[in-house]
């Protein structure tokens, strides 16, 4: 609708026409040039007519003034016809008609048609227009026949070559003008409060019957009839008559009680011809000289009408010369020029302007009609409306002009298409558009400072148009005014009111909108409601159930700006219908999120979190189900989607589960109906980031690939490296930590799982249309699956896909479309902990900011608020951080086996201890790649136990050694890998031979079968492979040990003849046991001082017997062999004799070795250096015996065997003496001298183990002493005689000096003795080697002797 202006009354109205065929497009450009003629110089107007109808024209070529001219968008409504005579200015008073001519076309039919389209425009009732004339342009140069003559009145041709075509247009404008003098008869304007003049054949003749001037004009033919007959104007103000829909009334008073009937009127007389008042003439007279641009006279008509309404009490009248005298200063000032700026005196220029106006509106609230009371409260209504928009234009136009000047009376005149935006105010902000900014708030006071009017007078003054009388109106005029007050409001920075009243004007457009769509000649419309739900019903529309609705001429023109209103509304409110954006359905998923990122999503989640309420909930939700009531009665169903689902975005925490339903309902049937209409427009998804983590879900074992340094096959290592990885020698490695946090290993055109998990904050089931992953890097293959997220919960989705190439993939996030929606990629950074350290400082940030500084008004809106964040600004300034994603390691194609069978029954085993069994696995090769390396590692219950054990480090270096030797040493399963196969086709089977150990302790144990593809084609241009995968299979095994045979109480003694001979009697004839004399063979040695016994118990604790075989493999001495029955629960005794064994200082002297490759570990023993070397003496004879000395079991009258370990048995320093071979050997002897001096043995027993002297007789002793170690000894000798006193000996016994032997030497030394009591005596000998003085002497050897002295000879 064209804007309203102050000088309306003064404008001319010319209203455009096309004519024929034209197009659009040259009639719009020959329109604006004509609509660029805003004002015409009186002195430019011919004055060649001489007789009445120049009197409104010019008096001369130097007349001042000008014509202005409007160029209205339409007709005015038939409603307004009354008004014809009292406010001409509203009424096009010529017509221009554009049309276009090409050397075929017709002139007589060009005019034709103007004609017939002039009087489709104005119907027959109209008076209006004066004037109207058809301008004919050529499109091309040649010429048609341009010689109108007197055929085609009212018919102008302009040739395309004429230069100046506004100054031909100028000069018919002119003509036109000439016709606006036209006498009507006092009578005829005094008939009604709006009358009208009859058609010309009906006027009657003049009252003094002279002739009719042949010079007037003819009055046109379809003029109105006034009713002559109607009730004459009372000479006294007649009160209102309210009716139900018109409220208070258009008194200011807004009180319900109904004002005093009026007065009786007196009545007039009805024939024409009576004497009447010539105020209204003199008024018409005042708008006739007002619009020819003649001031003065207007001014003299004004005031001579208003003295005679003044006392006829015409109000309407009366208000309607007031206005027009208003209006006089303005053009004057304008035409003059001689404006000023500011203030004239101590008097606003505009204060008696004011005046006049505030007296109009007054007048036109207290006017009423008696003839006519319903019929002129519209045009009452719109008159008074009229008044008050005129007066607070005056008041805008002053103060956005920064005063009374040249640009107040611009804008006063001629406001153009932008009323509101005059030059002083900024042009880059908007009044009225919700997108662009608005002036500042100091910059409107500043306007307020510079002219004194202030913002409140002026939304006071406008306020006075908005009243209940507005119901009175047409709809059109009503929302031209409510446009207009809306503009106003806006412009003054009053965004509050101006959606108020905004409100209001979409609630008349949509009356428009409902009583448009009765188009068809009974009055009942055909609705396609698309199973949309009117709350309003605004329709009014029955059908019957179950039929459905068809518009027969749906139309969308306009649409948009109506919600374009919509959304003003709301955003004012703090609601943005366009959280949730309209996109085409044809977009891809990067197109329609290309402006998102991770950090504005972290944005929007920390603000959603900490947003601070703005608004009333109810308002707000009232607001909202307008606009979508709105947007289903137009019908725009991608509207009524986007509302209701920027609704729930953005309202649902205090939305009730009803309304959450309701509007989820609204937007999915009006998704479905737009595309089954064809739409291609769809929503973008709106319920905000719906994913709260991706899961990569790690691959089964027997899929996980391993990766292993190509450089561990070169090295041939073993099979466990190969396997396990190269030993790291560090305890603690942080690198190789982070190693394992990096990436996740998948298998190229191998399936593998990601958990996403969905957030539905709604109280209904979100459906999702389609849920799939968004990857960079390698490609990659998934399917999109539909989705349903339970009510208020956090739903797990699973999805499926693989990587066809082998490098890097890149889980950005998910693509997620919602039911007639276009798909949005949401991305989800990887939580690093520079992600959540910049995540946690951009939130503190904003908490801190949160209610730290007051917001006014609309600046407290979230976007408003947002943009002023410190902390926003800042971000913007920083470097961008690099925003890290999952990534997972794709490799190439691996092989992969199965395991075919077992020879295990139900995957068990059952063994004794120490047994050894066999399990016989077939491996299958279900992959097109061939097998080329096969390694197998074990696992079993006792290996964590022991590592555990060994990592606390709280044993001792013995128990460490035993643990380790038994991890290492005595594994549960074996395998030997150079008999099996390596190499397993595709589709081929193989079977792998595993030995399996009985270890008490072990319950279960697996057999993991690690396996590859090494050998690999590659392309010359690719760089060497540095790596290779492997992959395991396991088995596990249930095993069960018995625990048969206990070995304790091992002994080493030395030869004694009392412990390993038969009794004393029995000689070799008796009758002895088998077992015996084998046992008395196996104890026959030959030099006793070489040899010991070790001894050792056997325990059968099973219920069956075993035949238990100890085995000696010792150097310098045959094999020896003793076998025995165990019976159950018995305990056997085994003897077997061993050579000596003598082990170097330098091997004795290493320190305790650690069989595995652990780090270092200082010992926590506090040993002395004795005794460490104590220690390490036992271990290593204890470990030399144990490679002399092996045991056996077989089950009696069975297969079954196995060893029999001793790791269990301990060595003592007992032992040990018997067990090693002395440094230094003492032999011990009895002789006597007989006479002769010849050297002659005392008699023994025949064991041979005592000597049997005689008492009383002096014998003596003969020590022996040997130097059996590889070095120079200095020898002590110490004796022992118990018991000494009754022994006579010479000498000394203790200290006794032997002196240095050399290697291999002896030496001999002889003490005499005698026993002088009967009973046994024990002798024992000790060889001490002295060495520095700083050192101890050191035990090397000893020998013992028993003597048995009795009487008998």
């Amino acid at each position: 609708m064209e804007s309203f202006a102050y000088g309306s009354l003064a404008h001319i109205r010319v209203l455009l026409l096309p004519v024929g065929n034209i197009r659009r497009s040259t009639f719009e450009r020959w329109a604006q040039d004509i609509r660029s003629i805003e004002t015409v110089r009186l002195g430019d107007i011919s004055t060649d007519v001489k007789d009445e109808r120049s009197r409104f024209l010019p008096n001369h070529q130097l007349a001042s003034g000008y014509l202005h001219l409007s160029y209205p968008s339409h007709p005015p409504p038939d409603a307004h016809l009354p008004l014809s005579l009292f406010r001409m200015s509203d009424f096009p008073l010529a017509v221009v008609g554009i049309a276009s001519c090409s050397p075929h076309d017709s002139l007589g039919t060009i005019l034709a048609q103007f004609q017939m389209a002039l009087h489709e425009v104005f119907p027959a009732s109209f008076m209006f227009p004066l004037a109207s004339n058809c301008f004919v342009f050529e499109e091309s140069d040649s010429t048609t026949n341009i010689n109108l003559g007197d055929n085609f009145p009212g018919l102008v041709v302009i040739p395309r070559v004429m230069g100046h075509k506004k100054t031909y247009v100028l000069v018919q404008l002119g003509a036109t003008a000439q016709t606006l003098e036209n006498p009507l008869g006092n009578e005829y304007l005094n008939a009604s409060l709006f009358p009208t003049l009859p058609p010309s054949s009906e006027l009657p003749r003049s009252l003094d019957d002279e002739p009719r001037r042949d010079s007037l004009p003819l009055l046109p033919s379809h003029n109105s009839n006034p009713d002559l007959n109607s009730q004459a104007r009372a000479k006294t103000p007649l009160g209102l008559r309210r009716t139900s829909n018109m409220g208070p009334g258009l008194l200011p008073s807004r009180h319900a009680s109904l004002p005093p009937s009026p007065a009786p009127m007196k009545k007039r007389p009805t024939t024409i011809g009576a004497a009447s008042s010539h105020g209204r003439f003199f008024k018409v007279l005042g708008d006739f000289f007002l619009l020819a641009g003649r001031v003065e006279e207007a001014a003299i008509w004004y005031n001579e009408a208003i003295v005679l309404f003044k006392s006829s009490q015409d109000l309407a009248w009366h208000a309607s010369a007031l206005e027009g005298l208003a209006t006089l200063p303005v053009v004057e000032a304008w035409s003059s020029t001689h404006g000023i700026n500011g203030s004239a005196g101590d008097k606003d220029p505009w204060a008696e302007i004011t005046d006049k106006l505030n007296q109009a509106a007054g007048l036109y609230q207290r006017a009423s009609s008696a003839s006519e009371p319903e019929a002129s409260l519209s045009l009452l209504a719109y008159l008074y409306c009229s008044s008050v928009l005129r007066h607070s234009t005056l008041l805008y136009s002053v103060w956005s002009s920064k005063g009374w000047g040249p640009l107040a009376f611009t804008a006063m005149l001629q406001p153009g298409p932008s009323p509101f935006l005059p030059a002083t105010l900024s042009h880059d902000a908007s009044s009225t558009s919700s997108s662009s900014p608005r002036n500042t708030y100091a910059a409107l006071e500043r306007l307020t400072s510079i002219t004194g009017i202030t913002r409140a007078q002026i939304a006071c003054t406008i306020s006075q148009a908005h009243g209940p009388w507005l119901a009175h109106l047409d709809a059109r005029e009503r929302i031209r005014i409510l446009q207009y007050i809306a503009a106003m409001f806006g412009a003054l920075g009053h965004i509050r009111k101006e959606a108020y009243v905004l409100r209001e004007v979409l609630a008349c457009l949509m009356e428009l909108v409902v009583s448009g769509r009765e188009e068809t000649g009974n009055g009942t419309a055909r609705v396609l409601s698309a199973g949309l739900r009117n709350r309003n019903n605004a329709l009014n529309v029955t059908t019957a159930q179950g039929t459905v609705g068809v518009r027969e001429n749906e139309r969308t023109d306009g649409n948009e700006s109506i919600l374009r209103i919509v959304k003003h509304v709301c955003r004012v409110h703090g609601i943005d219908l366009e959280a949730v954006k309209l996109l085409q359905s044809n977009a891809s998923a990067r197109e329609s999120c290309s402006s998102q990122n991770a950090d504005d999503t972290d944005d929007i989640e920390d603000l959603q979190a900490l947003r601070e309420p703005f608004g009333w909930p109810e308002l707000q939700l009232d607001i909202i189900r307008e606009a979508i009531s709105i947007a289903e009665a137009l019908p725009d169903y991608n509207a009524v989607a986007q509302f209701a689902l920027s609704a729930l975005k953005l309202l649902h925490p205090v939305m009730t589960a009803l309304d959450q339903r309701s509007m989820y309902d609204n937007a999915k049937k009006a998704l479905s109906t737009a595309t089954r209409r064809g739409d291609s427009t769809a929503v973008d998804y709106w319920s905000g980031q719906p994913i709260t983590s991706i899961v990569v879900l790690p691959l089964p074992l027997v899929r996980m690939p391993v990766e292993k340094p190509l450089s561990l096959l070169s090295q041939g290592s073993t099979a466990a490296s190969i396997i396990t990885g190269a030993r790291d020698p560090f305890l603690y490695n942080p690198r190789k930590l982070l190693q394992g946090q990096t990436k996740t290993v998948l298998v190229q055109n191998e399936p593998f799982d990601m958990v996403i998990t969905l957030r539905n904050p709604y109280v209904f089931d979100l459906e999702l249309q389609s849920l799939q992953l968004s990857t960079s890097g390698v490609s990659f293959v998934s399917k999109a699956m539909p989705v349903v997220v339970p009510a208020n919960s956090f739903h797990p989705v699973t999805i499926t896909g693989r990587a066809t190439e082998a490098g890097t993939l890149t889980i950005r996030g998910c693509i997620v479309q919602a039911p007639g929606g276009v798909s949005r990629e949401f991305v989800l950074p990887l939580a690093t902990e520079e992600e959540e350290e910049r995540k946690s400082t951009r939130r503190s940030a904003i908490e801190c900011e949160v209610g730290r500084s007051k917001h006014s008004g609309l600046d407290s809106r979230a976007w408003q608020r947002s943009s002023k964040r410190a902390s926003a600004q800042v971000a913007t300034t920083q470097s961008k951080k690099v925003v890290r994603f999952i990534e997972c390691n794709v490799v190439p194609e691996q092989p992969l086996l199965r395991i075919r069978r077992t020879s295990l029954t139900h995957g068990a085993v059952m063994l004794y201890n120490g047994e050894m069994s066999t399990i016989r696995i077939t491996l299958e090769n279900v992959s097109t790649l061939p097998v080329d390396l096969i390694r197998l590692t074990f696992d079993d219950s006792t290996i964590a136990p022991a590592q555990q054990a060994l990592a606390e480090g709280d044993m001792s270096v013995f128990d460490t050694y035993e643990t380790e030797y038994d991890l290492v040493h005595r594994p549960v399963f074996t395998w030997d890998s150079e008999r099996e196969p390596q190499v397993i086709g595709p589709g081929q089977k193989r079977v792998i031979t595993v030995n399996c150990f009985g270890k008490v302790g072990c319950t279960n144990g697996a057999i993991h079968v690690s396996y590859s593809h090494v050998k690999r084609a590659q392309e010359s241009q690719q760089e060497p492979r540095q790596v290779f995968h492997t992959r395991q299979l396991s088995y596990p095994v249930l095993v069960t040990v018995y625990h048969m045979l206990e070995c304790h109480a091992m002994d080493i003694l030395s030869y004694s003849g009392a412990t390993t001979t038969l009794p004393p009697g029995t000689d070799d004839g008796e009758d002895i046991s088998p077992d015996a004399k084998a046992r008395k063979a196996l104890l026959h040695v030959g030099d006793i001082a070489d040899w010991c016994i070790f001894s050792i118990e056997v325990r059968n604790t099973y219920g069956l017997p075993f035949e238990v075989t100890f085995e000696r493999e010792q150097e310098g001495a045959e094999p020896a062999t003793l076998t025995t029955v165990v019976p159950p629960g018995s305990t056997s005794r085994i003897v077997l004799p061993i050579k000596k064994i003598l082990l170097t200082e330098e091997h004795v002297s290493r320190p305790i070795p650690m069989l595995s490759d652990r780090q270092y570990v200082v010992s926590s023993s506090k040993l002395t250096a004795e005794q460490e070397r104590s220690q390490r003496e036992l271990f290593w004879y204890r470990e030399e015996l144990f490679k002399v000395v092996h045991g056996h079991w077989r089950e009696s009258g069975g297969t079954r065997a196995g060893d029999l370990s001793l790791r269990q048995q301990r060595m003592t320093l007992p032992m040990l003496q018997a067990l090693r071979v002395e440094s230094a050997r003492i032999r011990m002897s009895l002789i006597r001298y007989d006479d002769a001096g010849n050297e002659t043995p005392v008699a023994v027993d025949p064991a041979k183990t005592k000597f049997l002297p005689l008492p009383n007789e002096f014998v003596y002793l003969k020590i022996t002493i040997t130097n059996l170690s590889p070095s120079d000894l200095v020898l002590v000798l110490n004796l022992d005689l118990q018991p000494v006193e009754h022994v006579v000996f010479q000498g000394e016994l203790v200290d006794v000096a032997v002196g240095r032997l050399a290697k291999g030497e002896t030496h001999e030394l002889e003490t005499p003795l005698a026993f002088i009591a009967c009973g046994r005596f024990d002798f024992s000998a000790e060889v001490w080697a002295v060495g520095r003085s700083q050192e101890p002497p050191a035990l090397i050897g000893h020998g013992k002797m028993r003597i048995d002295v009795s009487g008998d000879s």
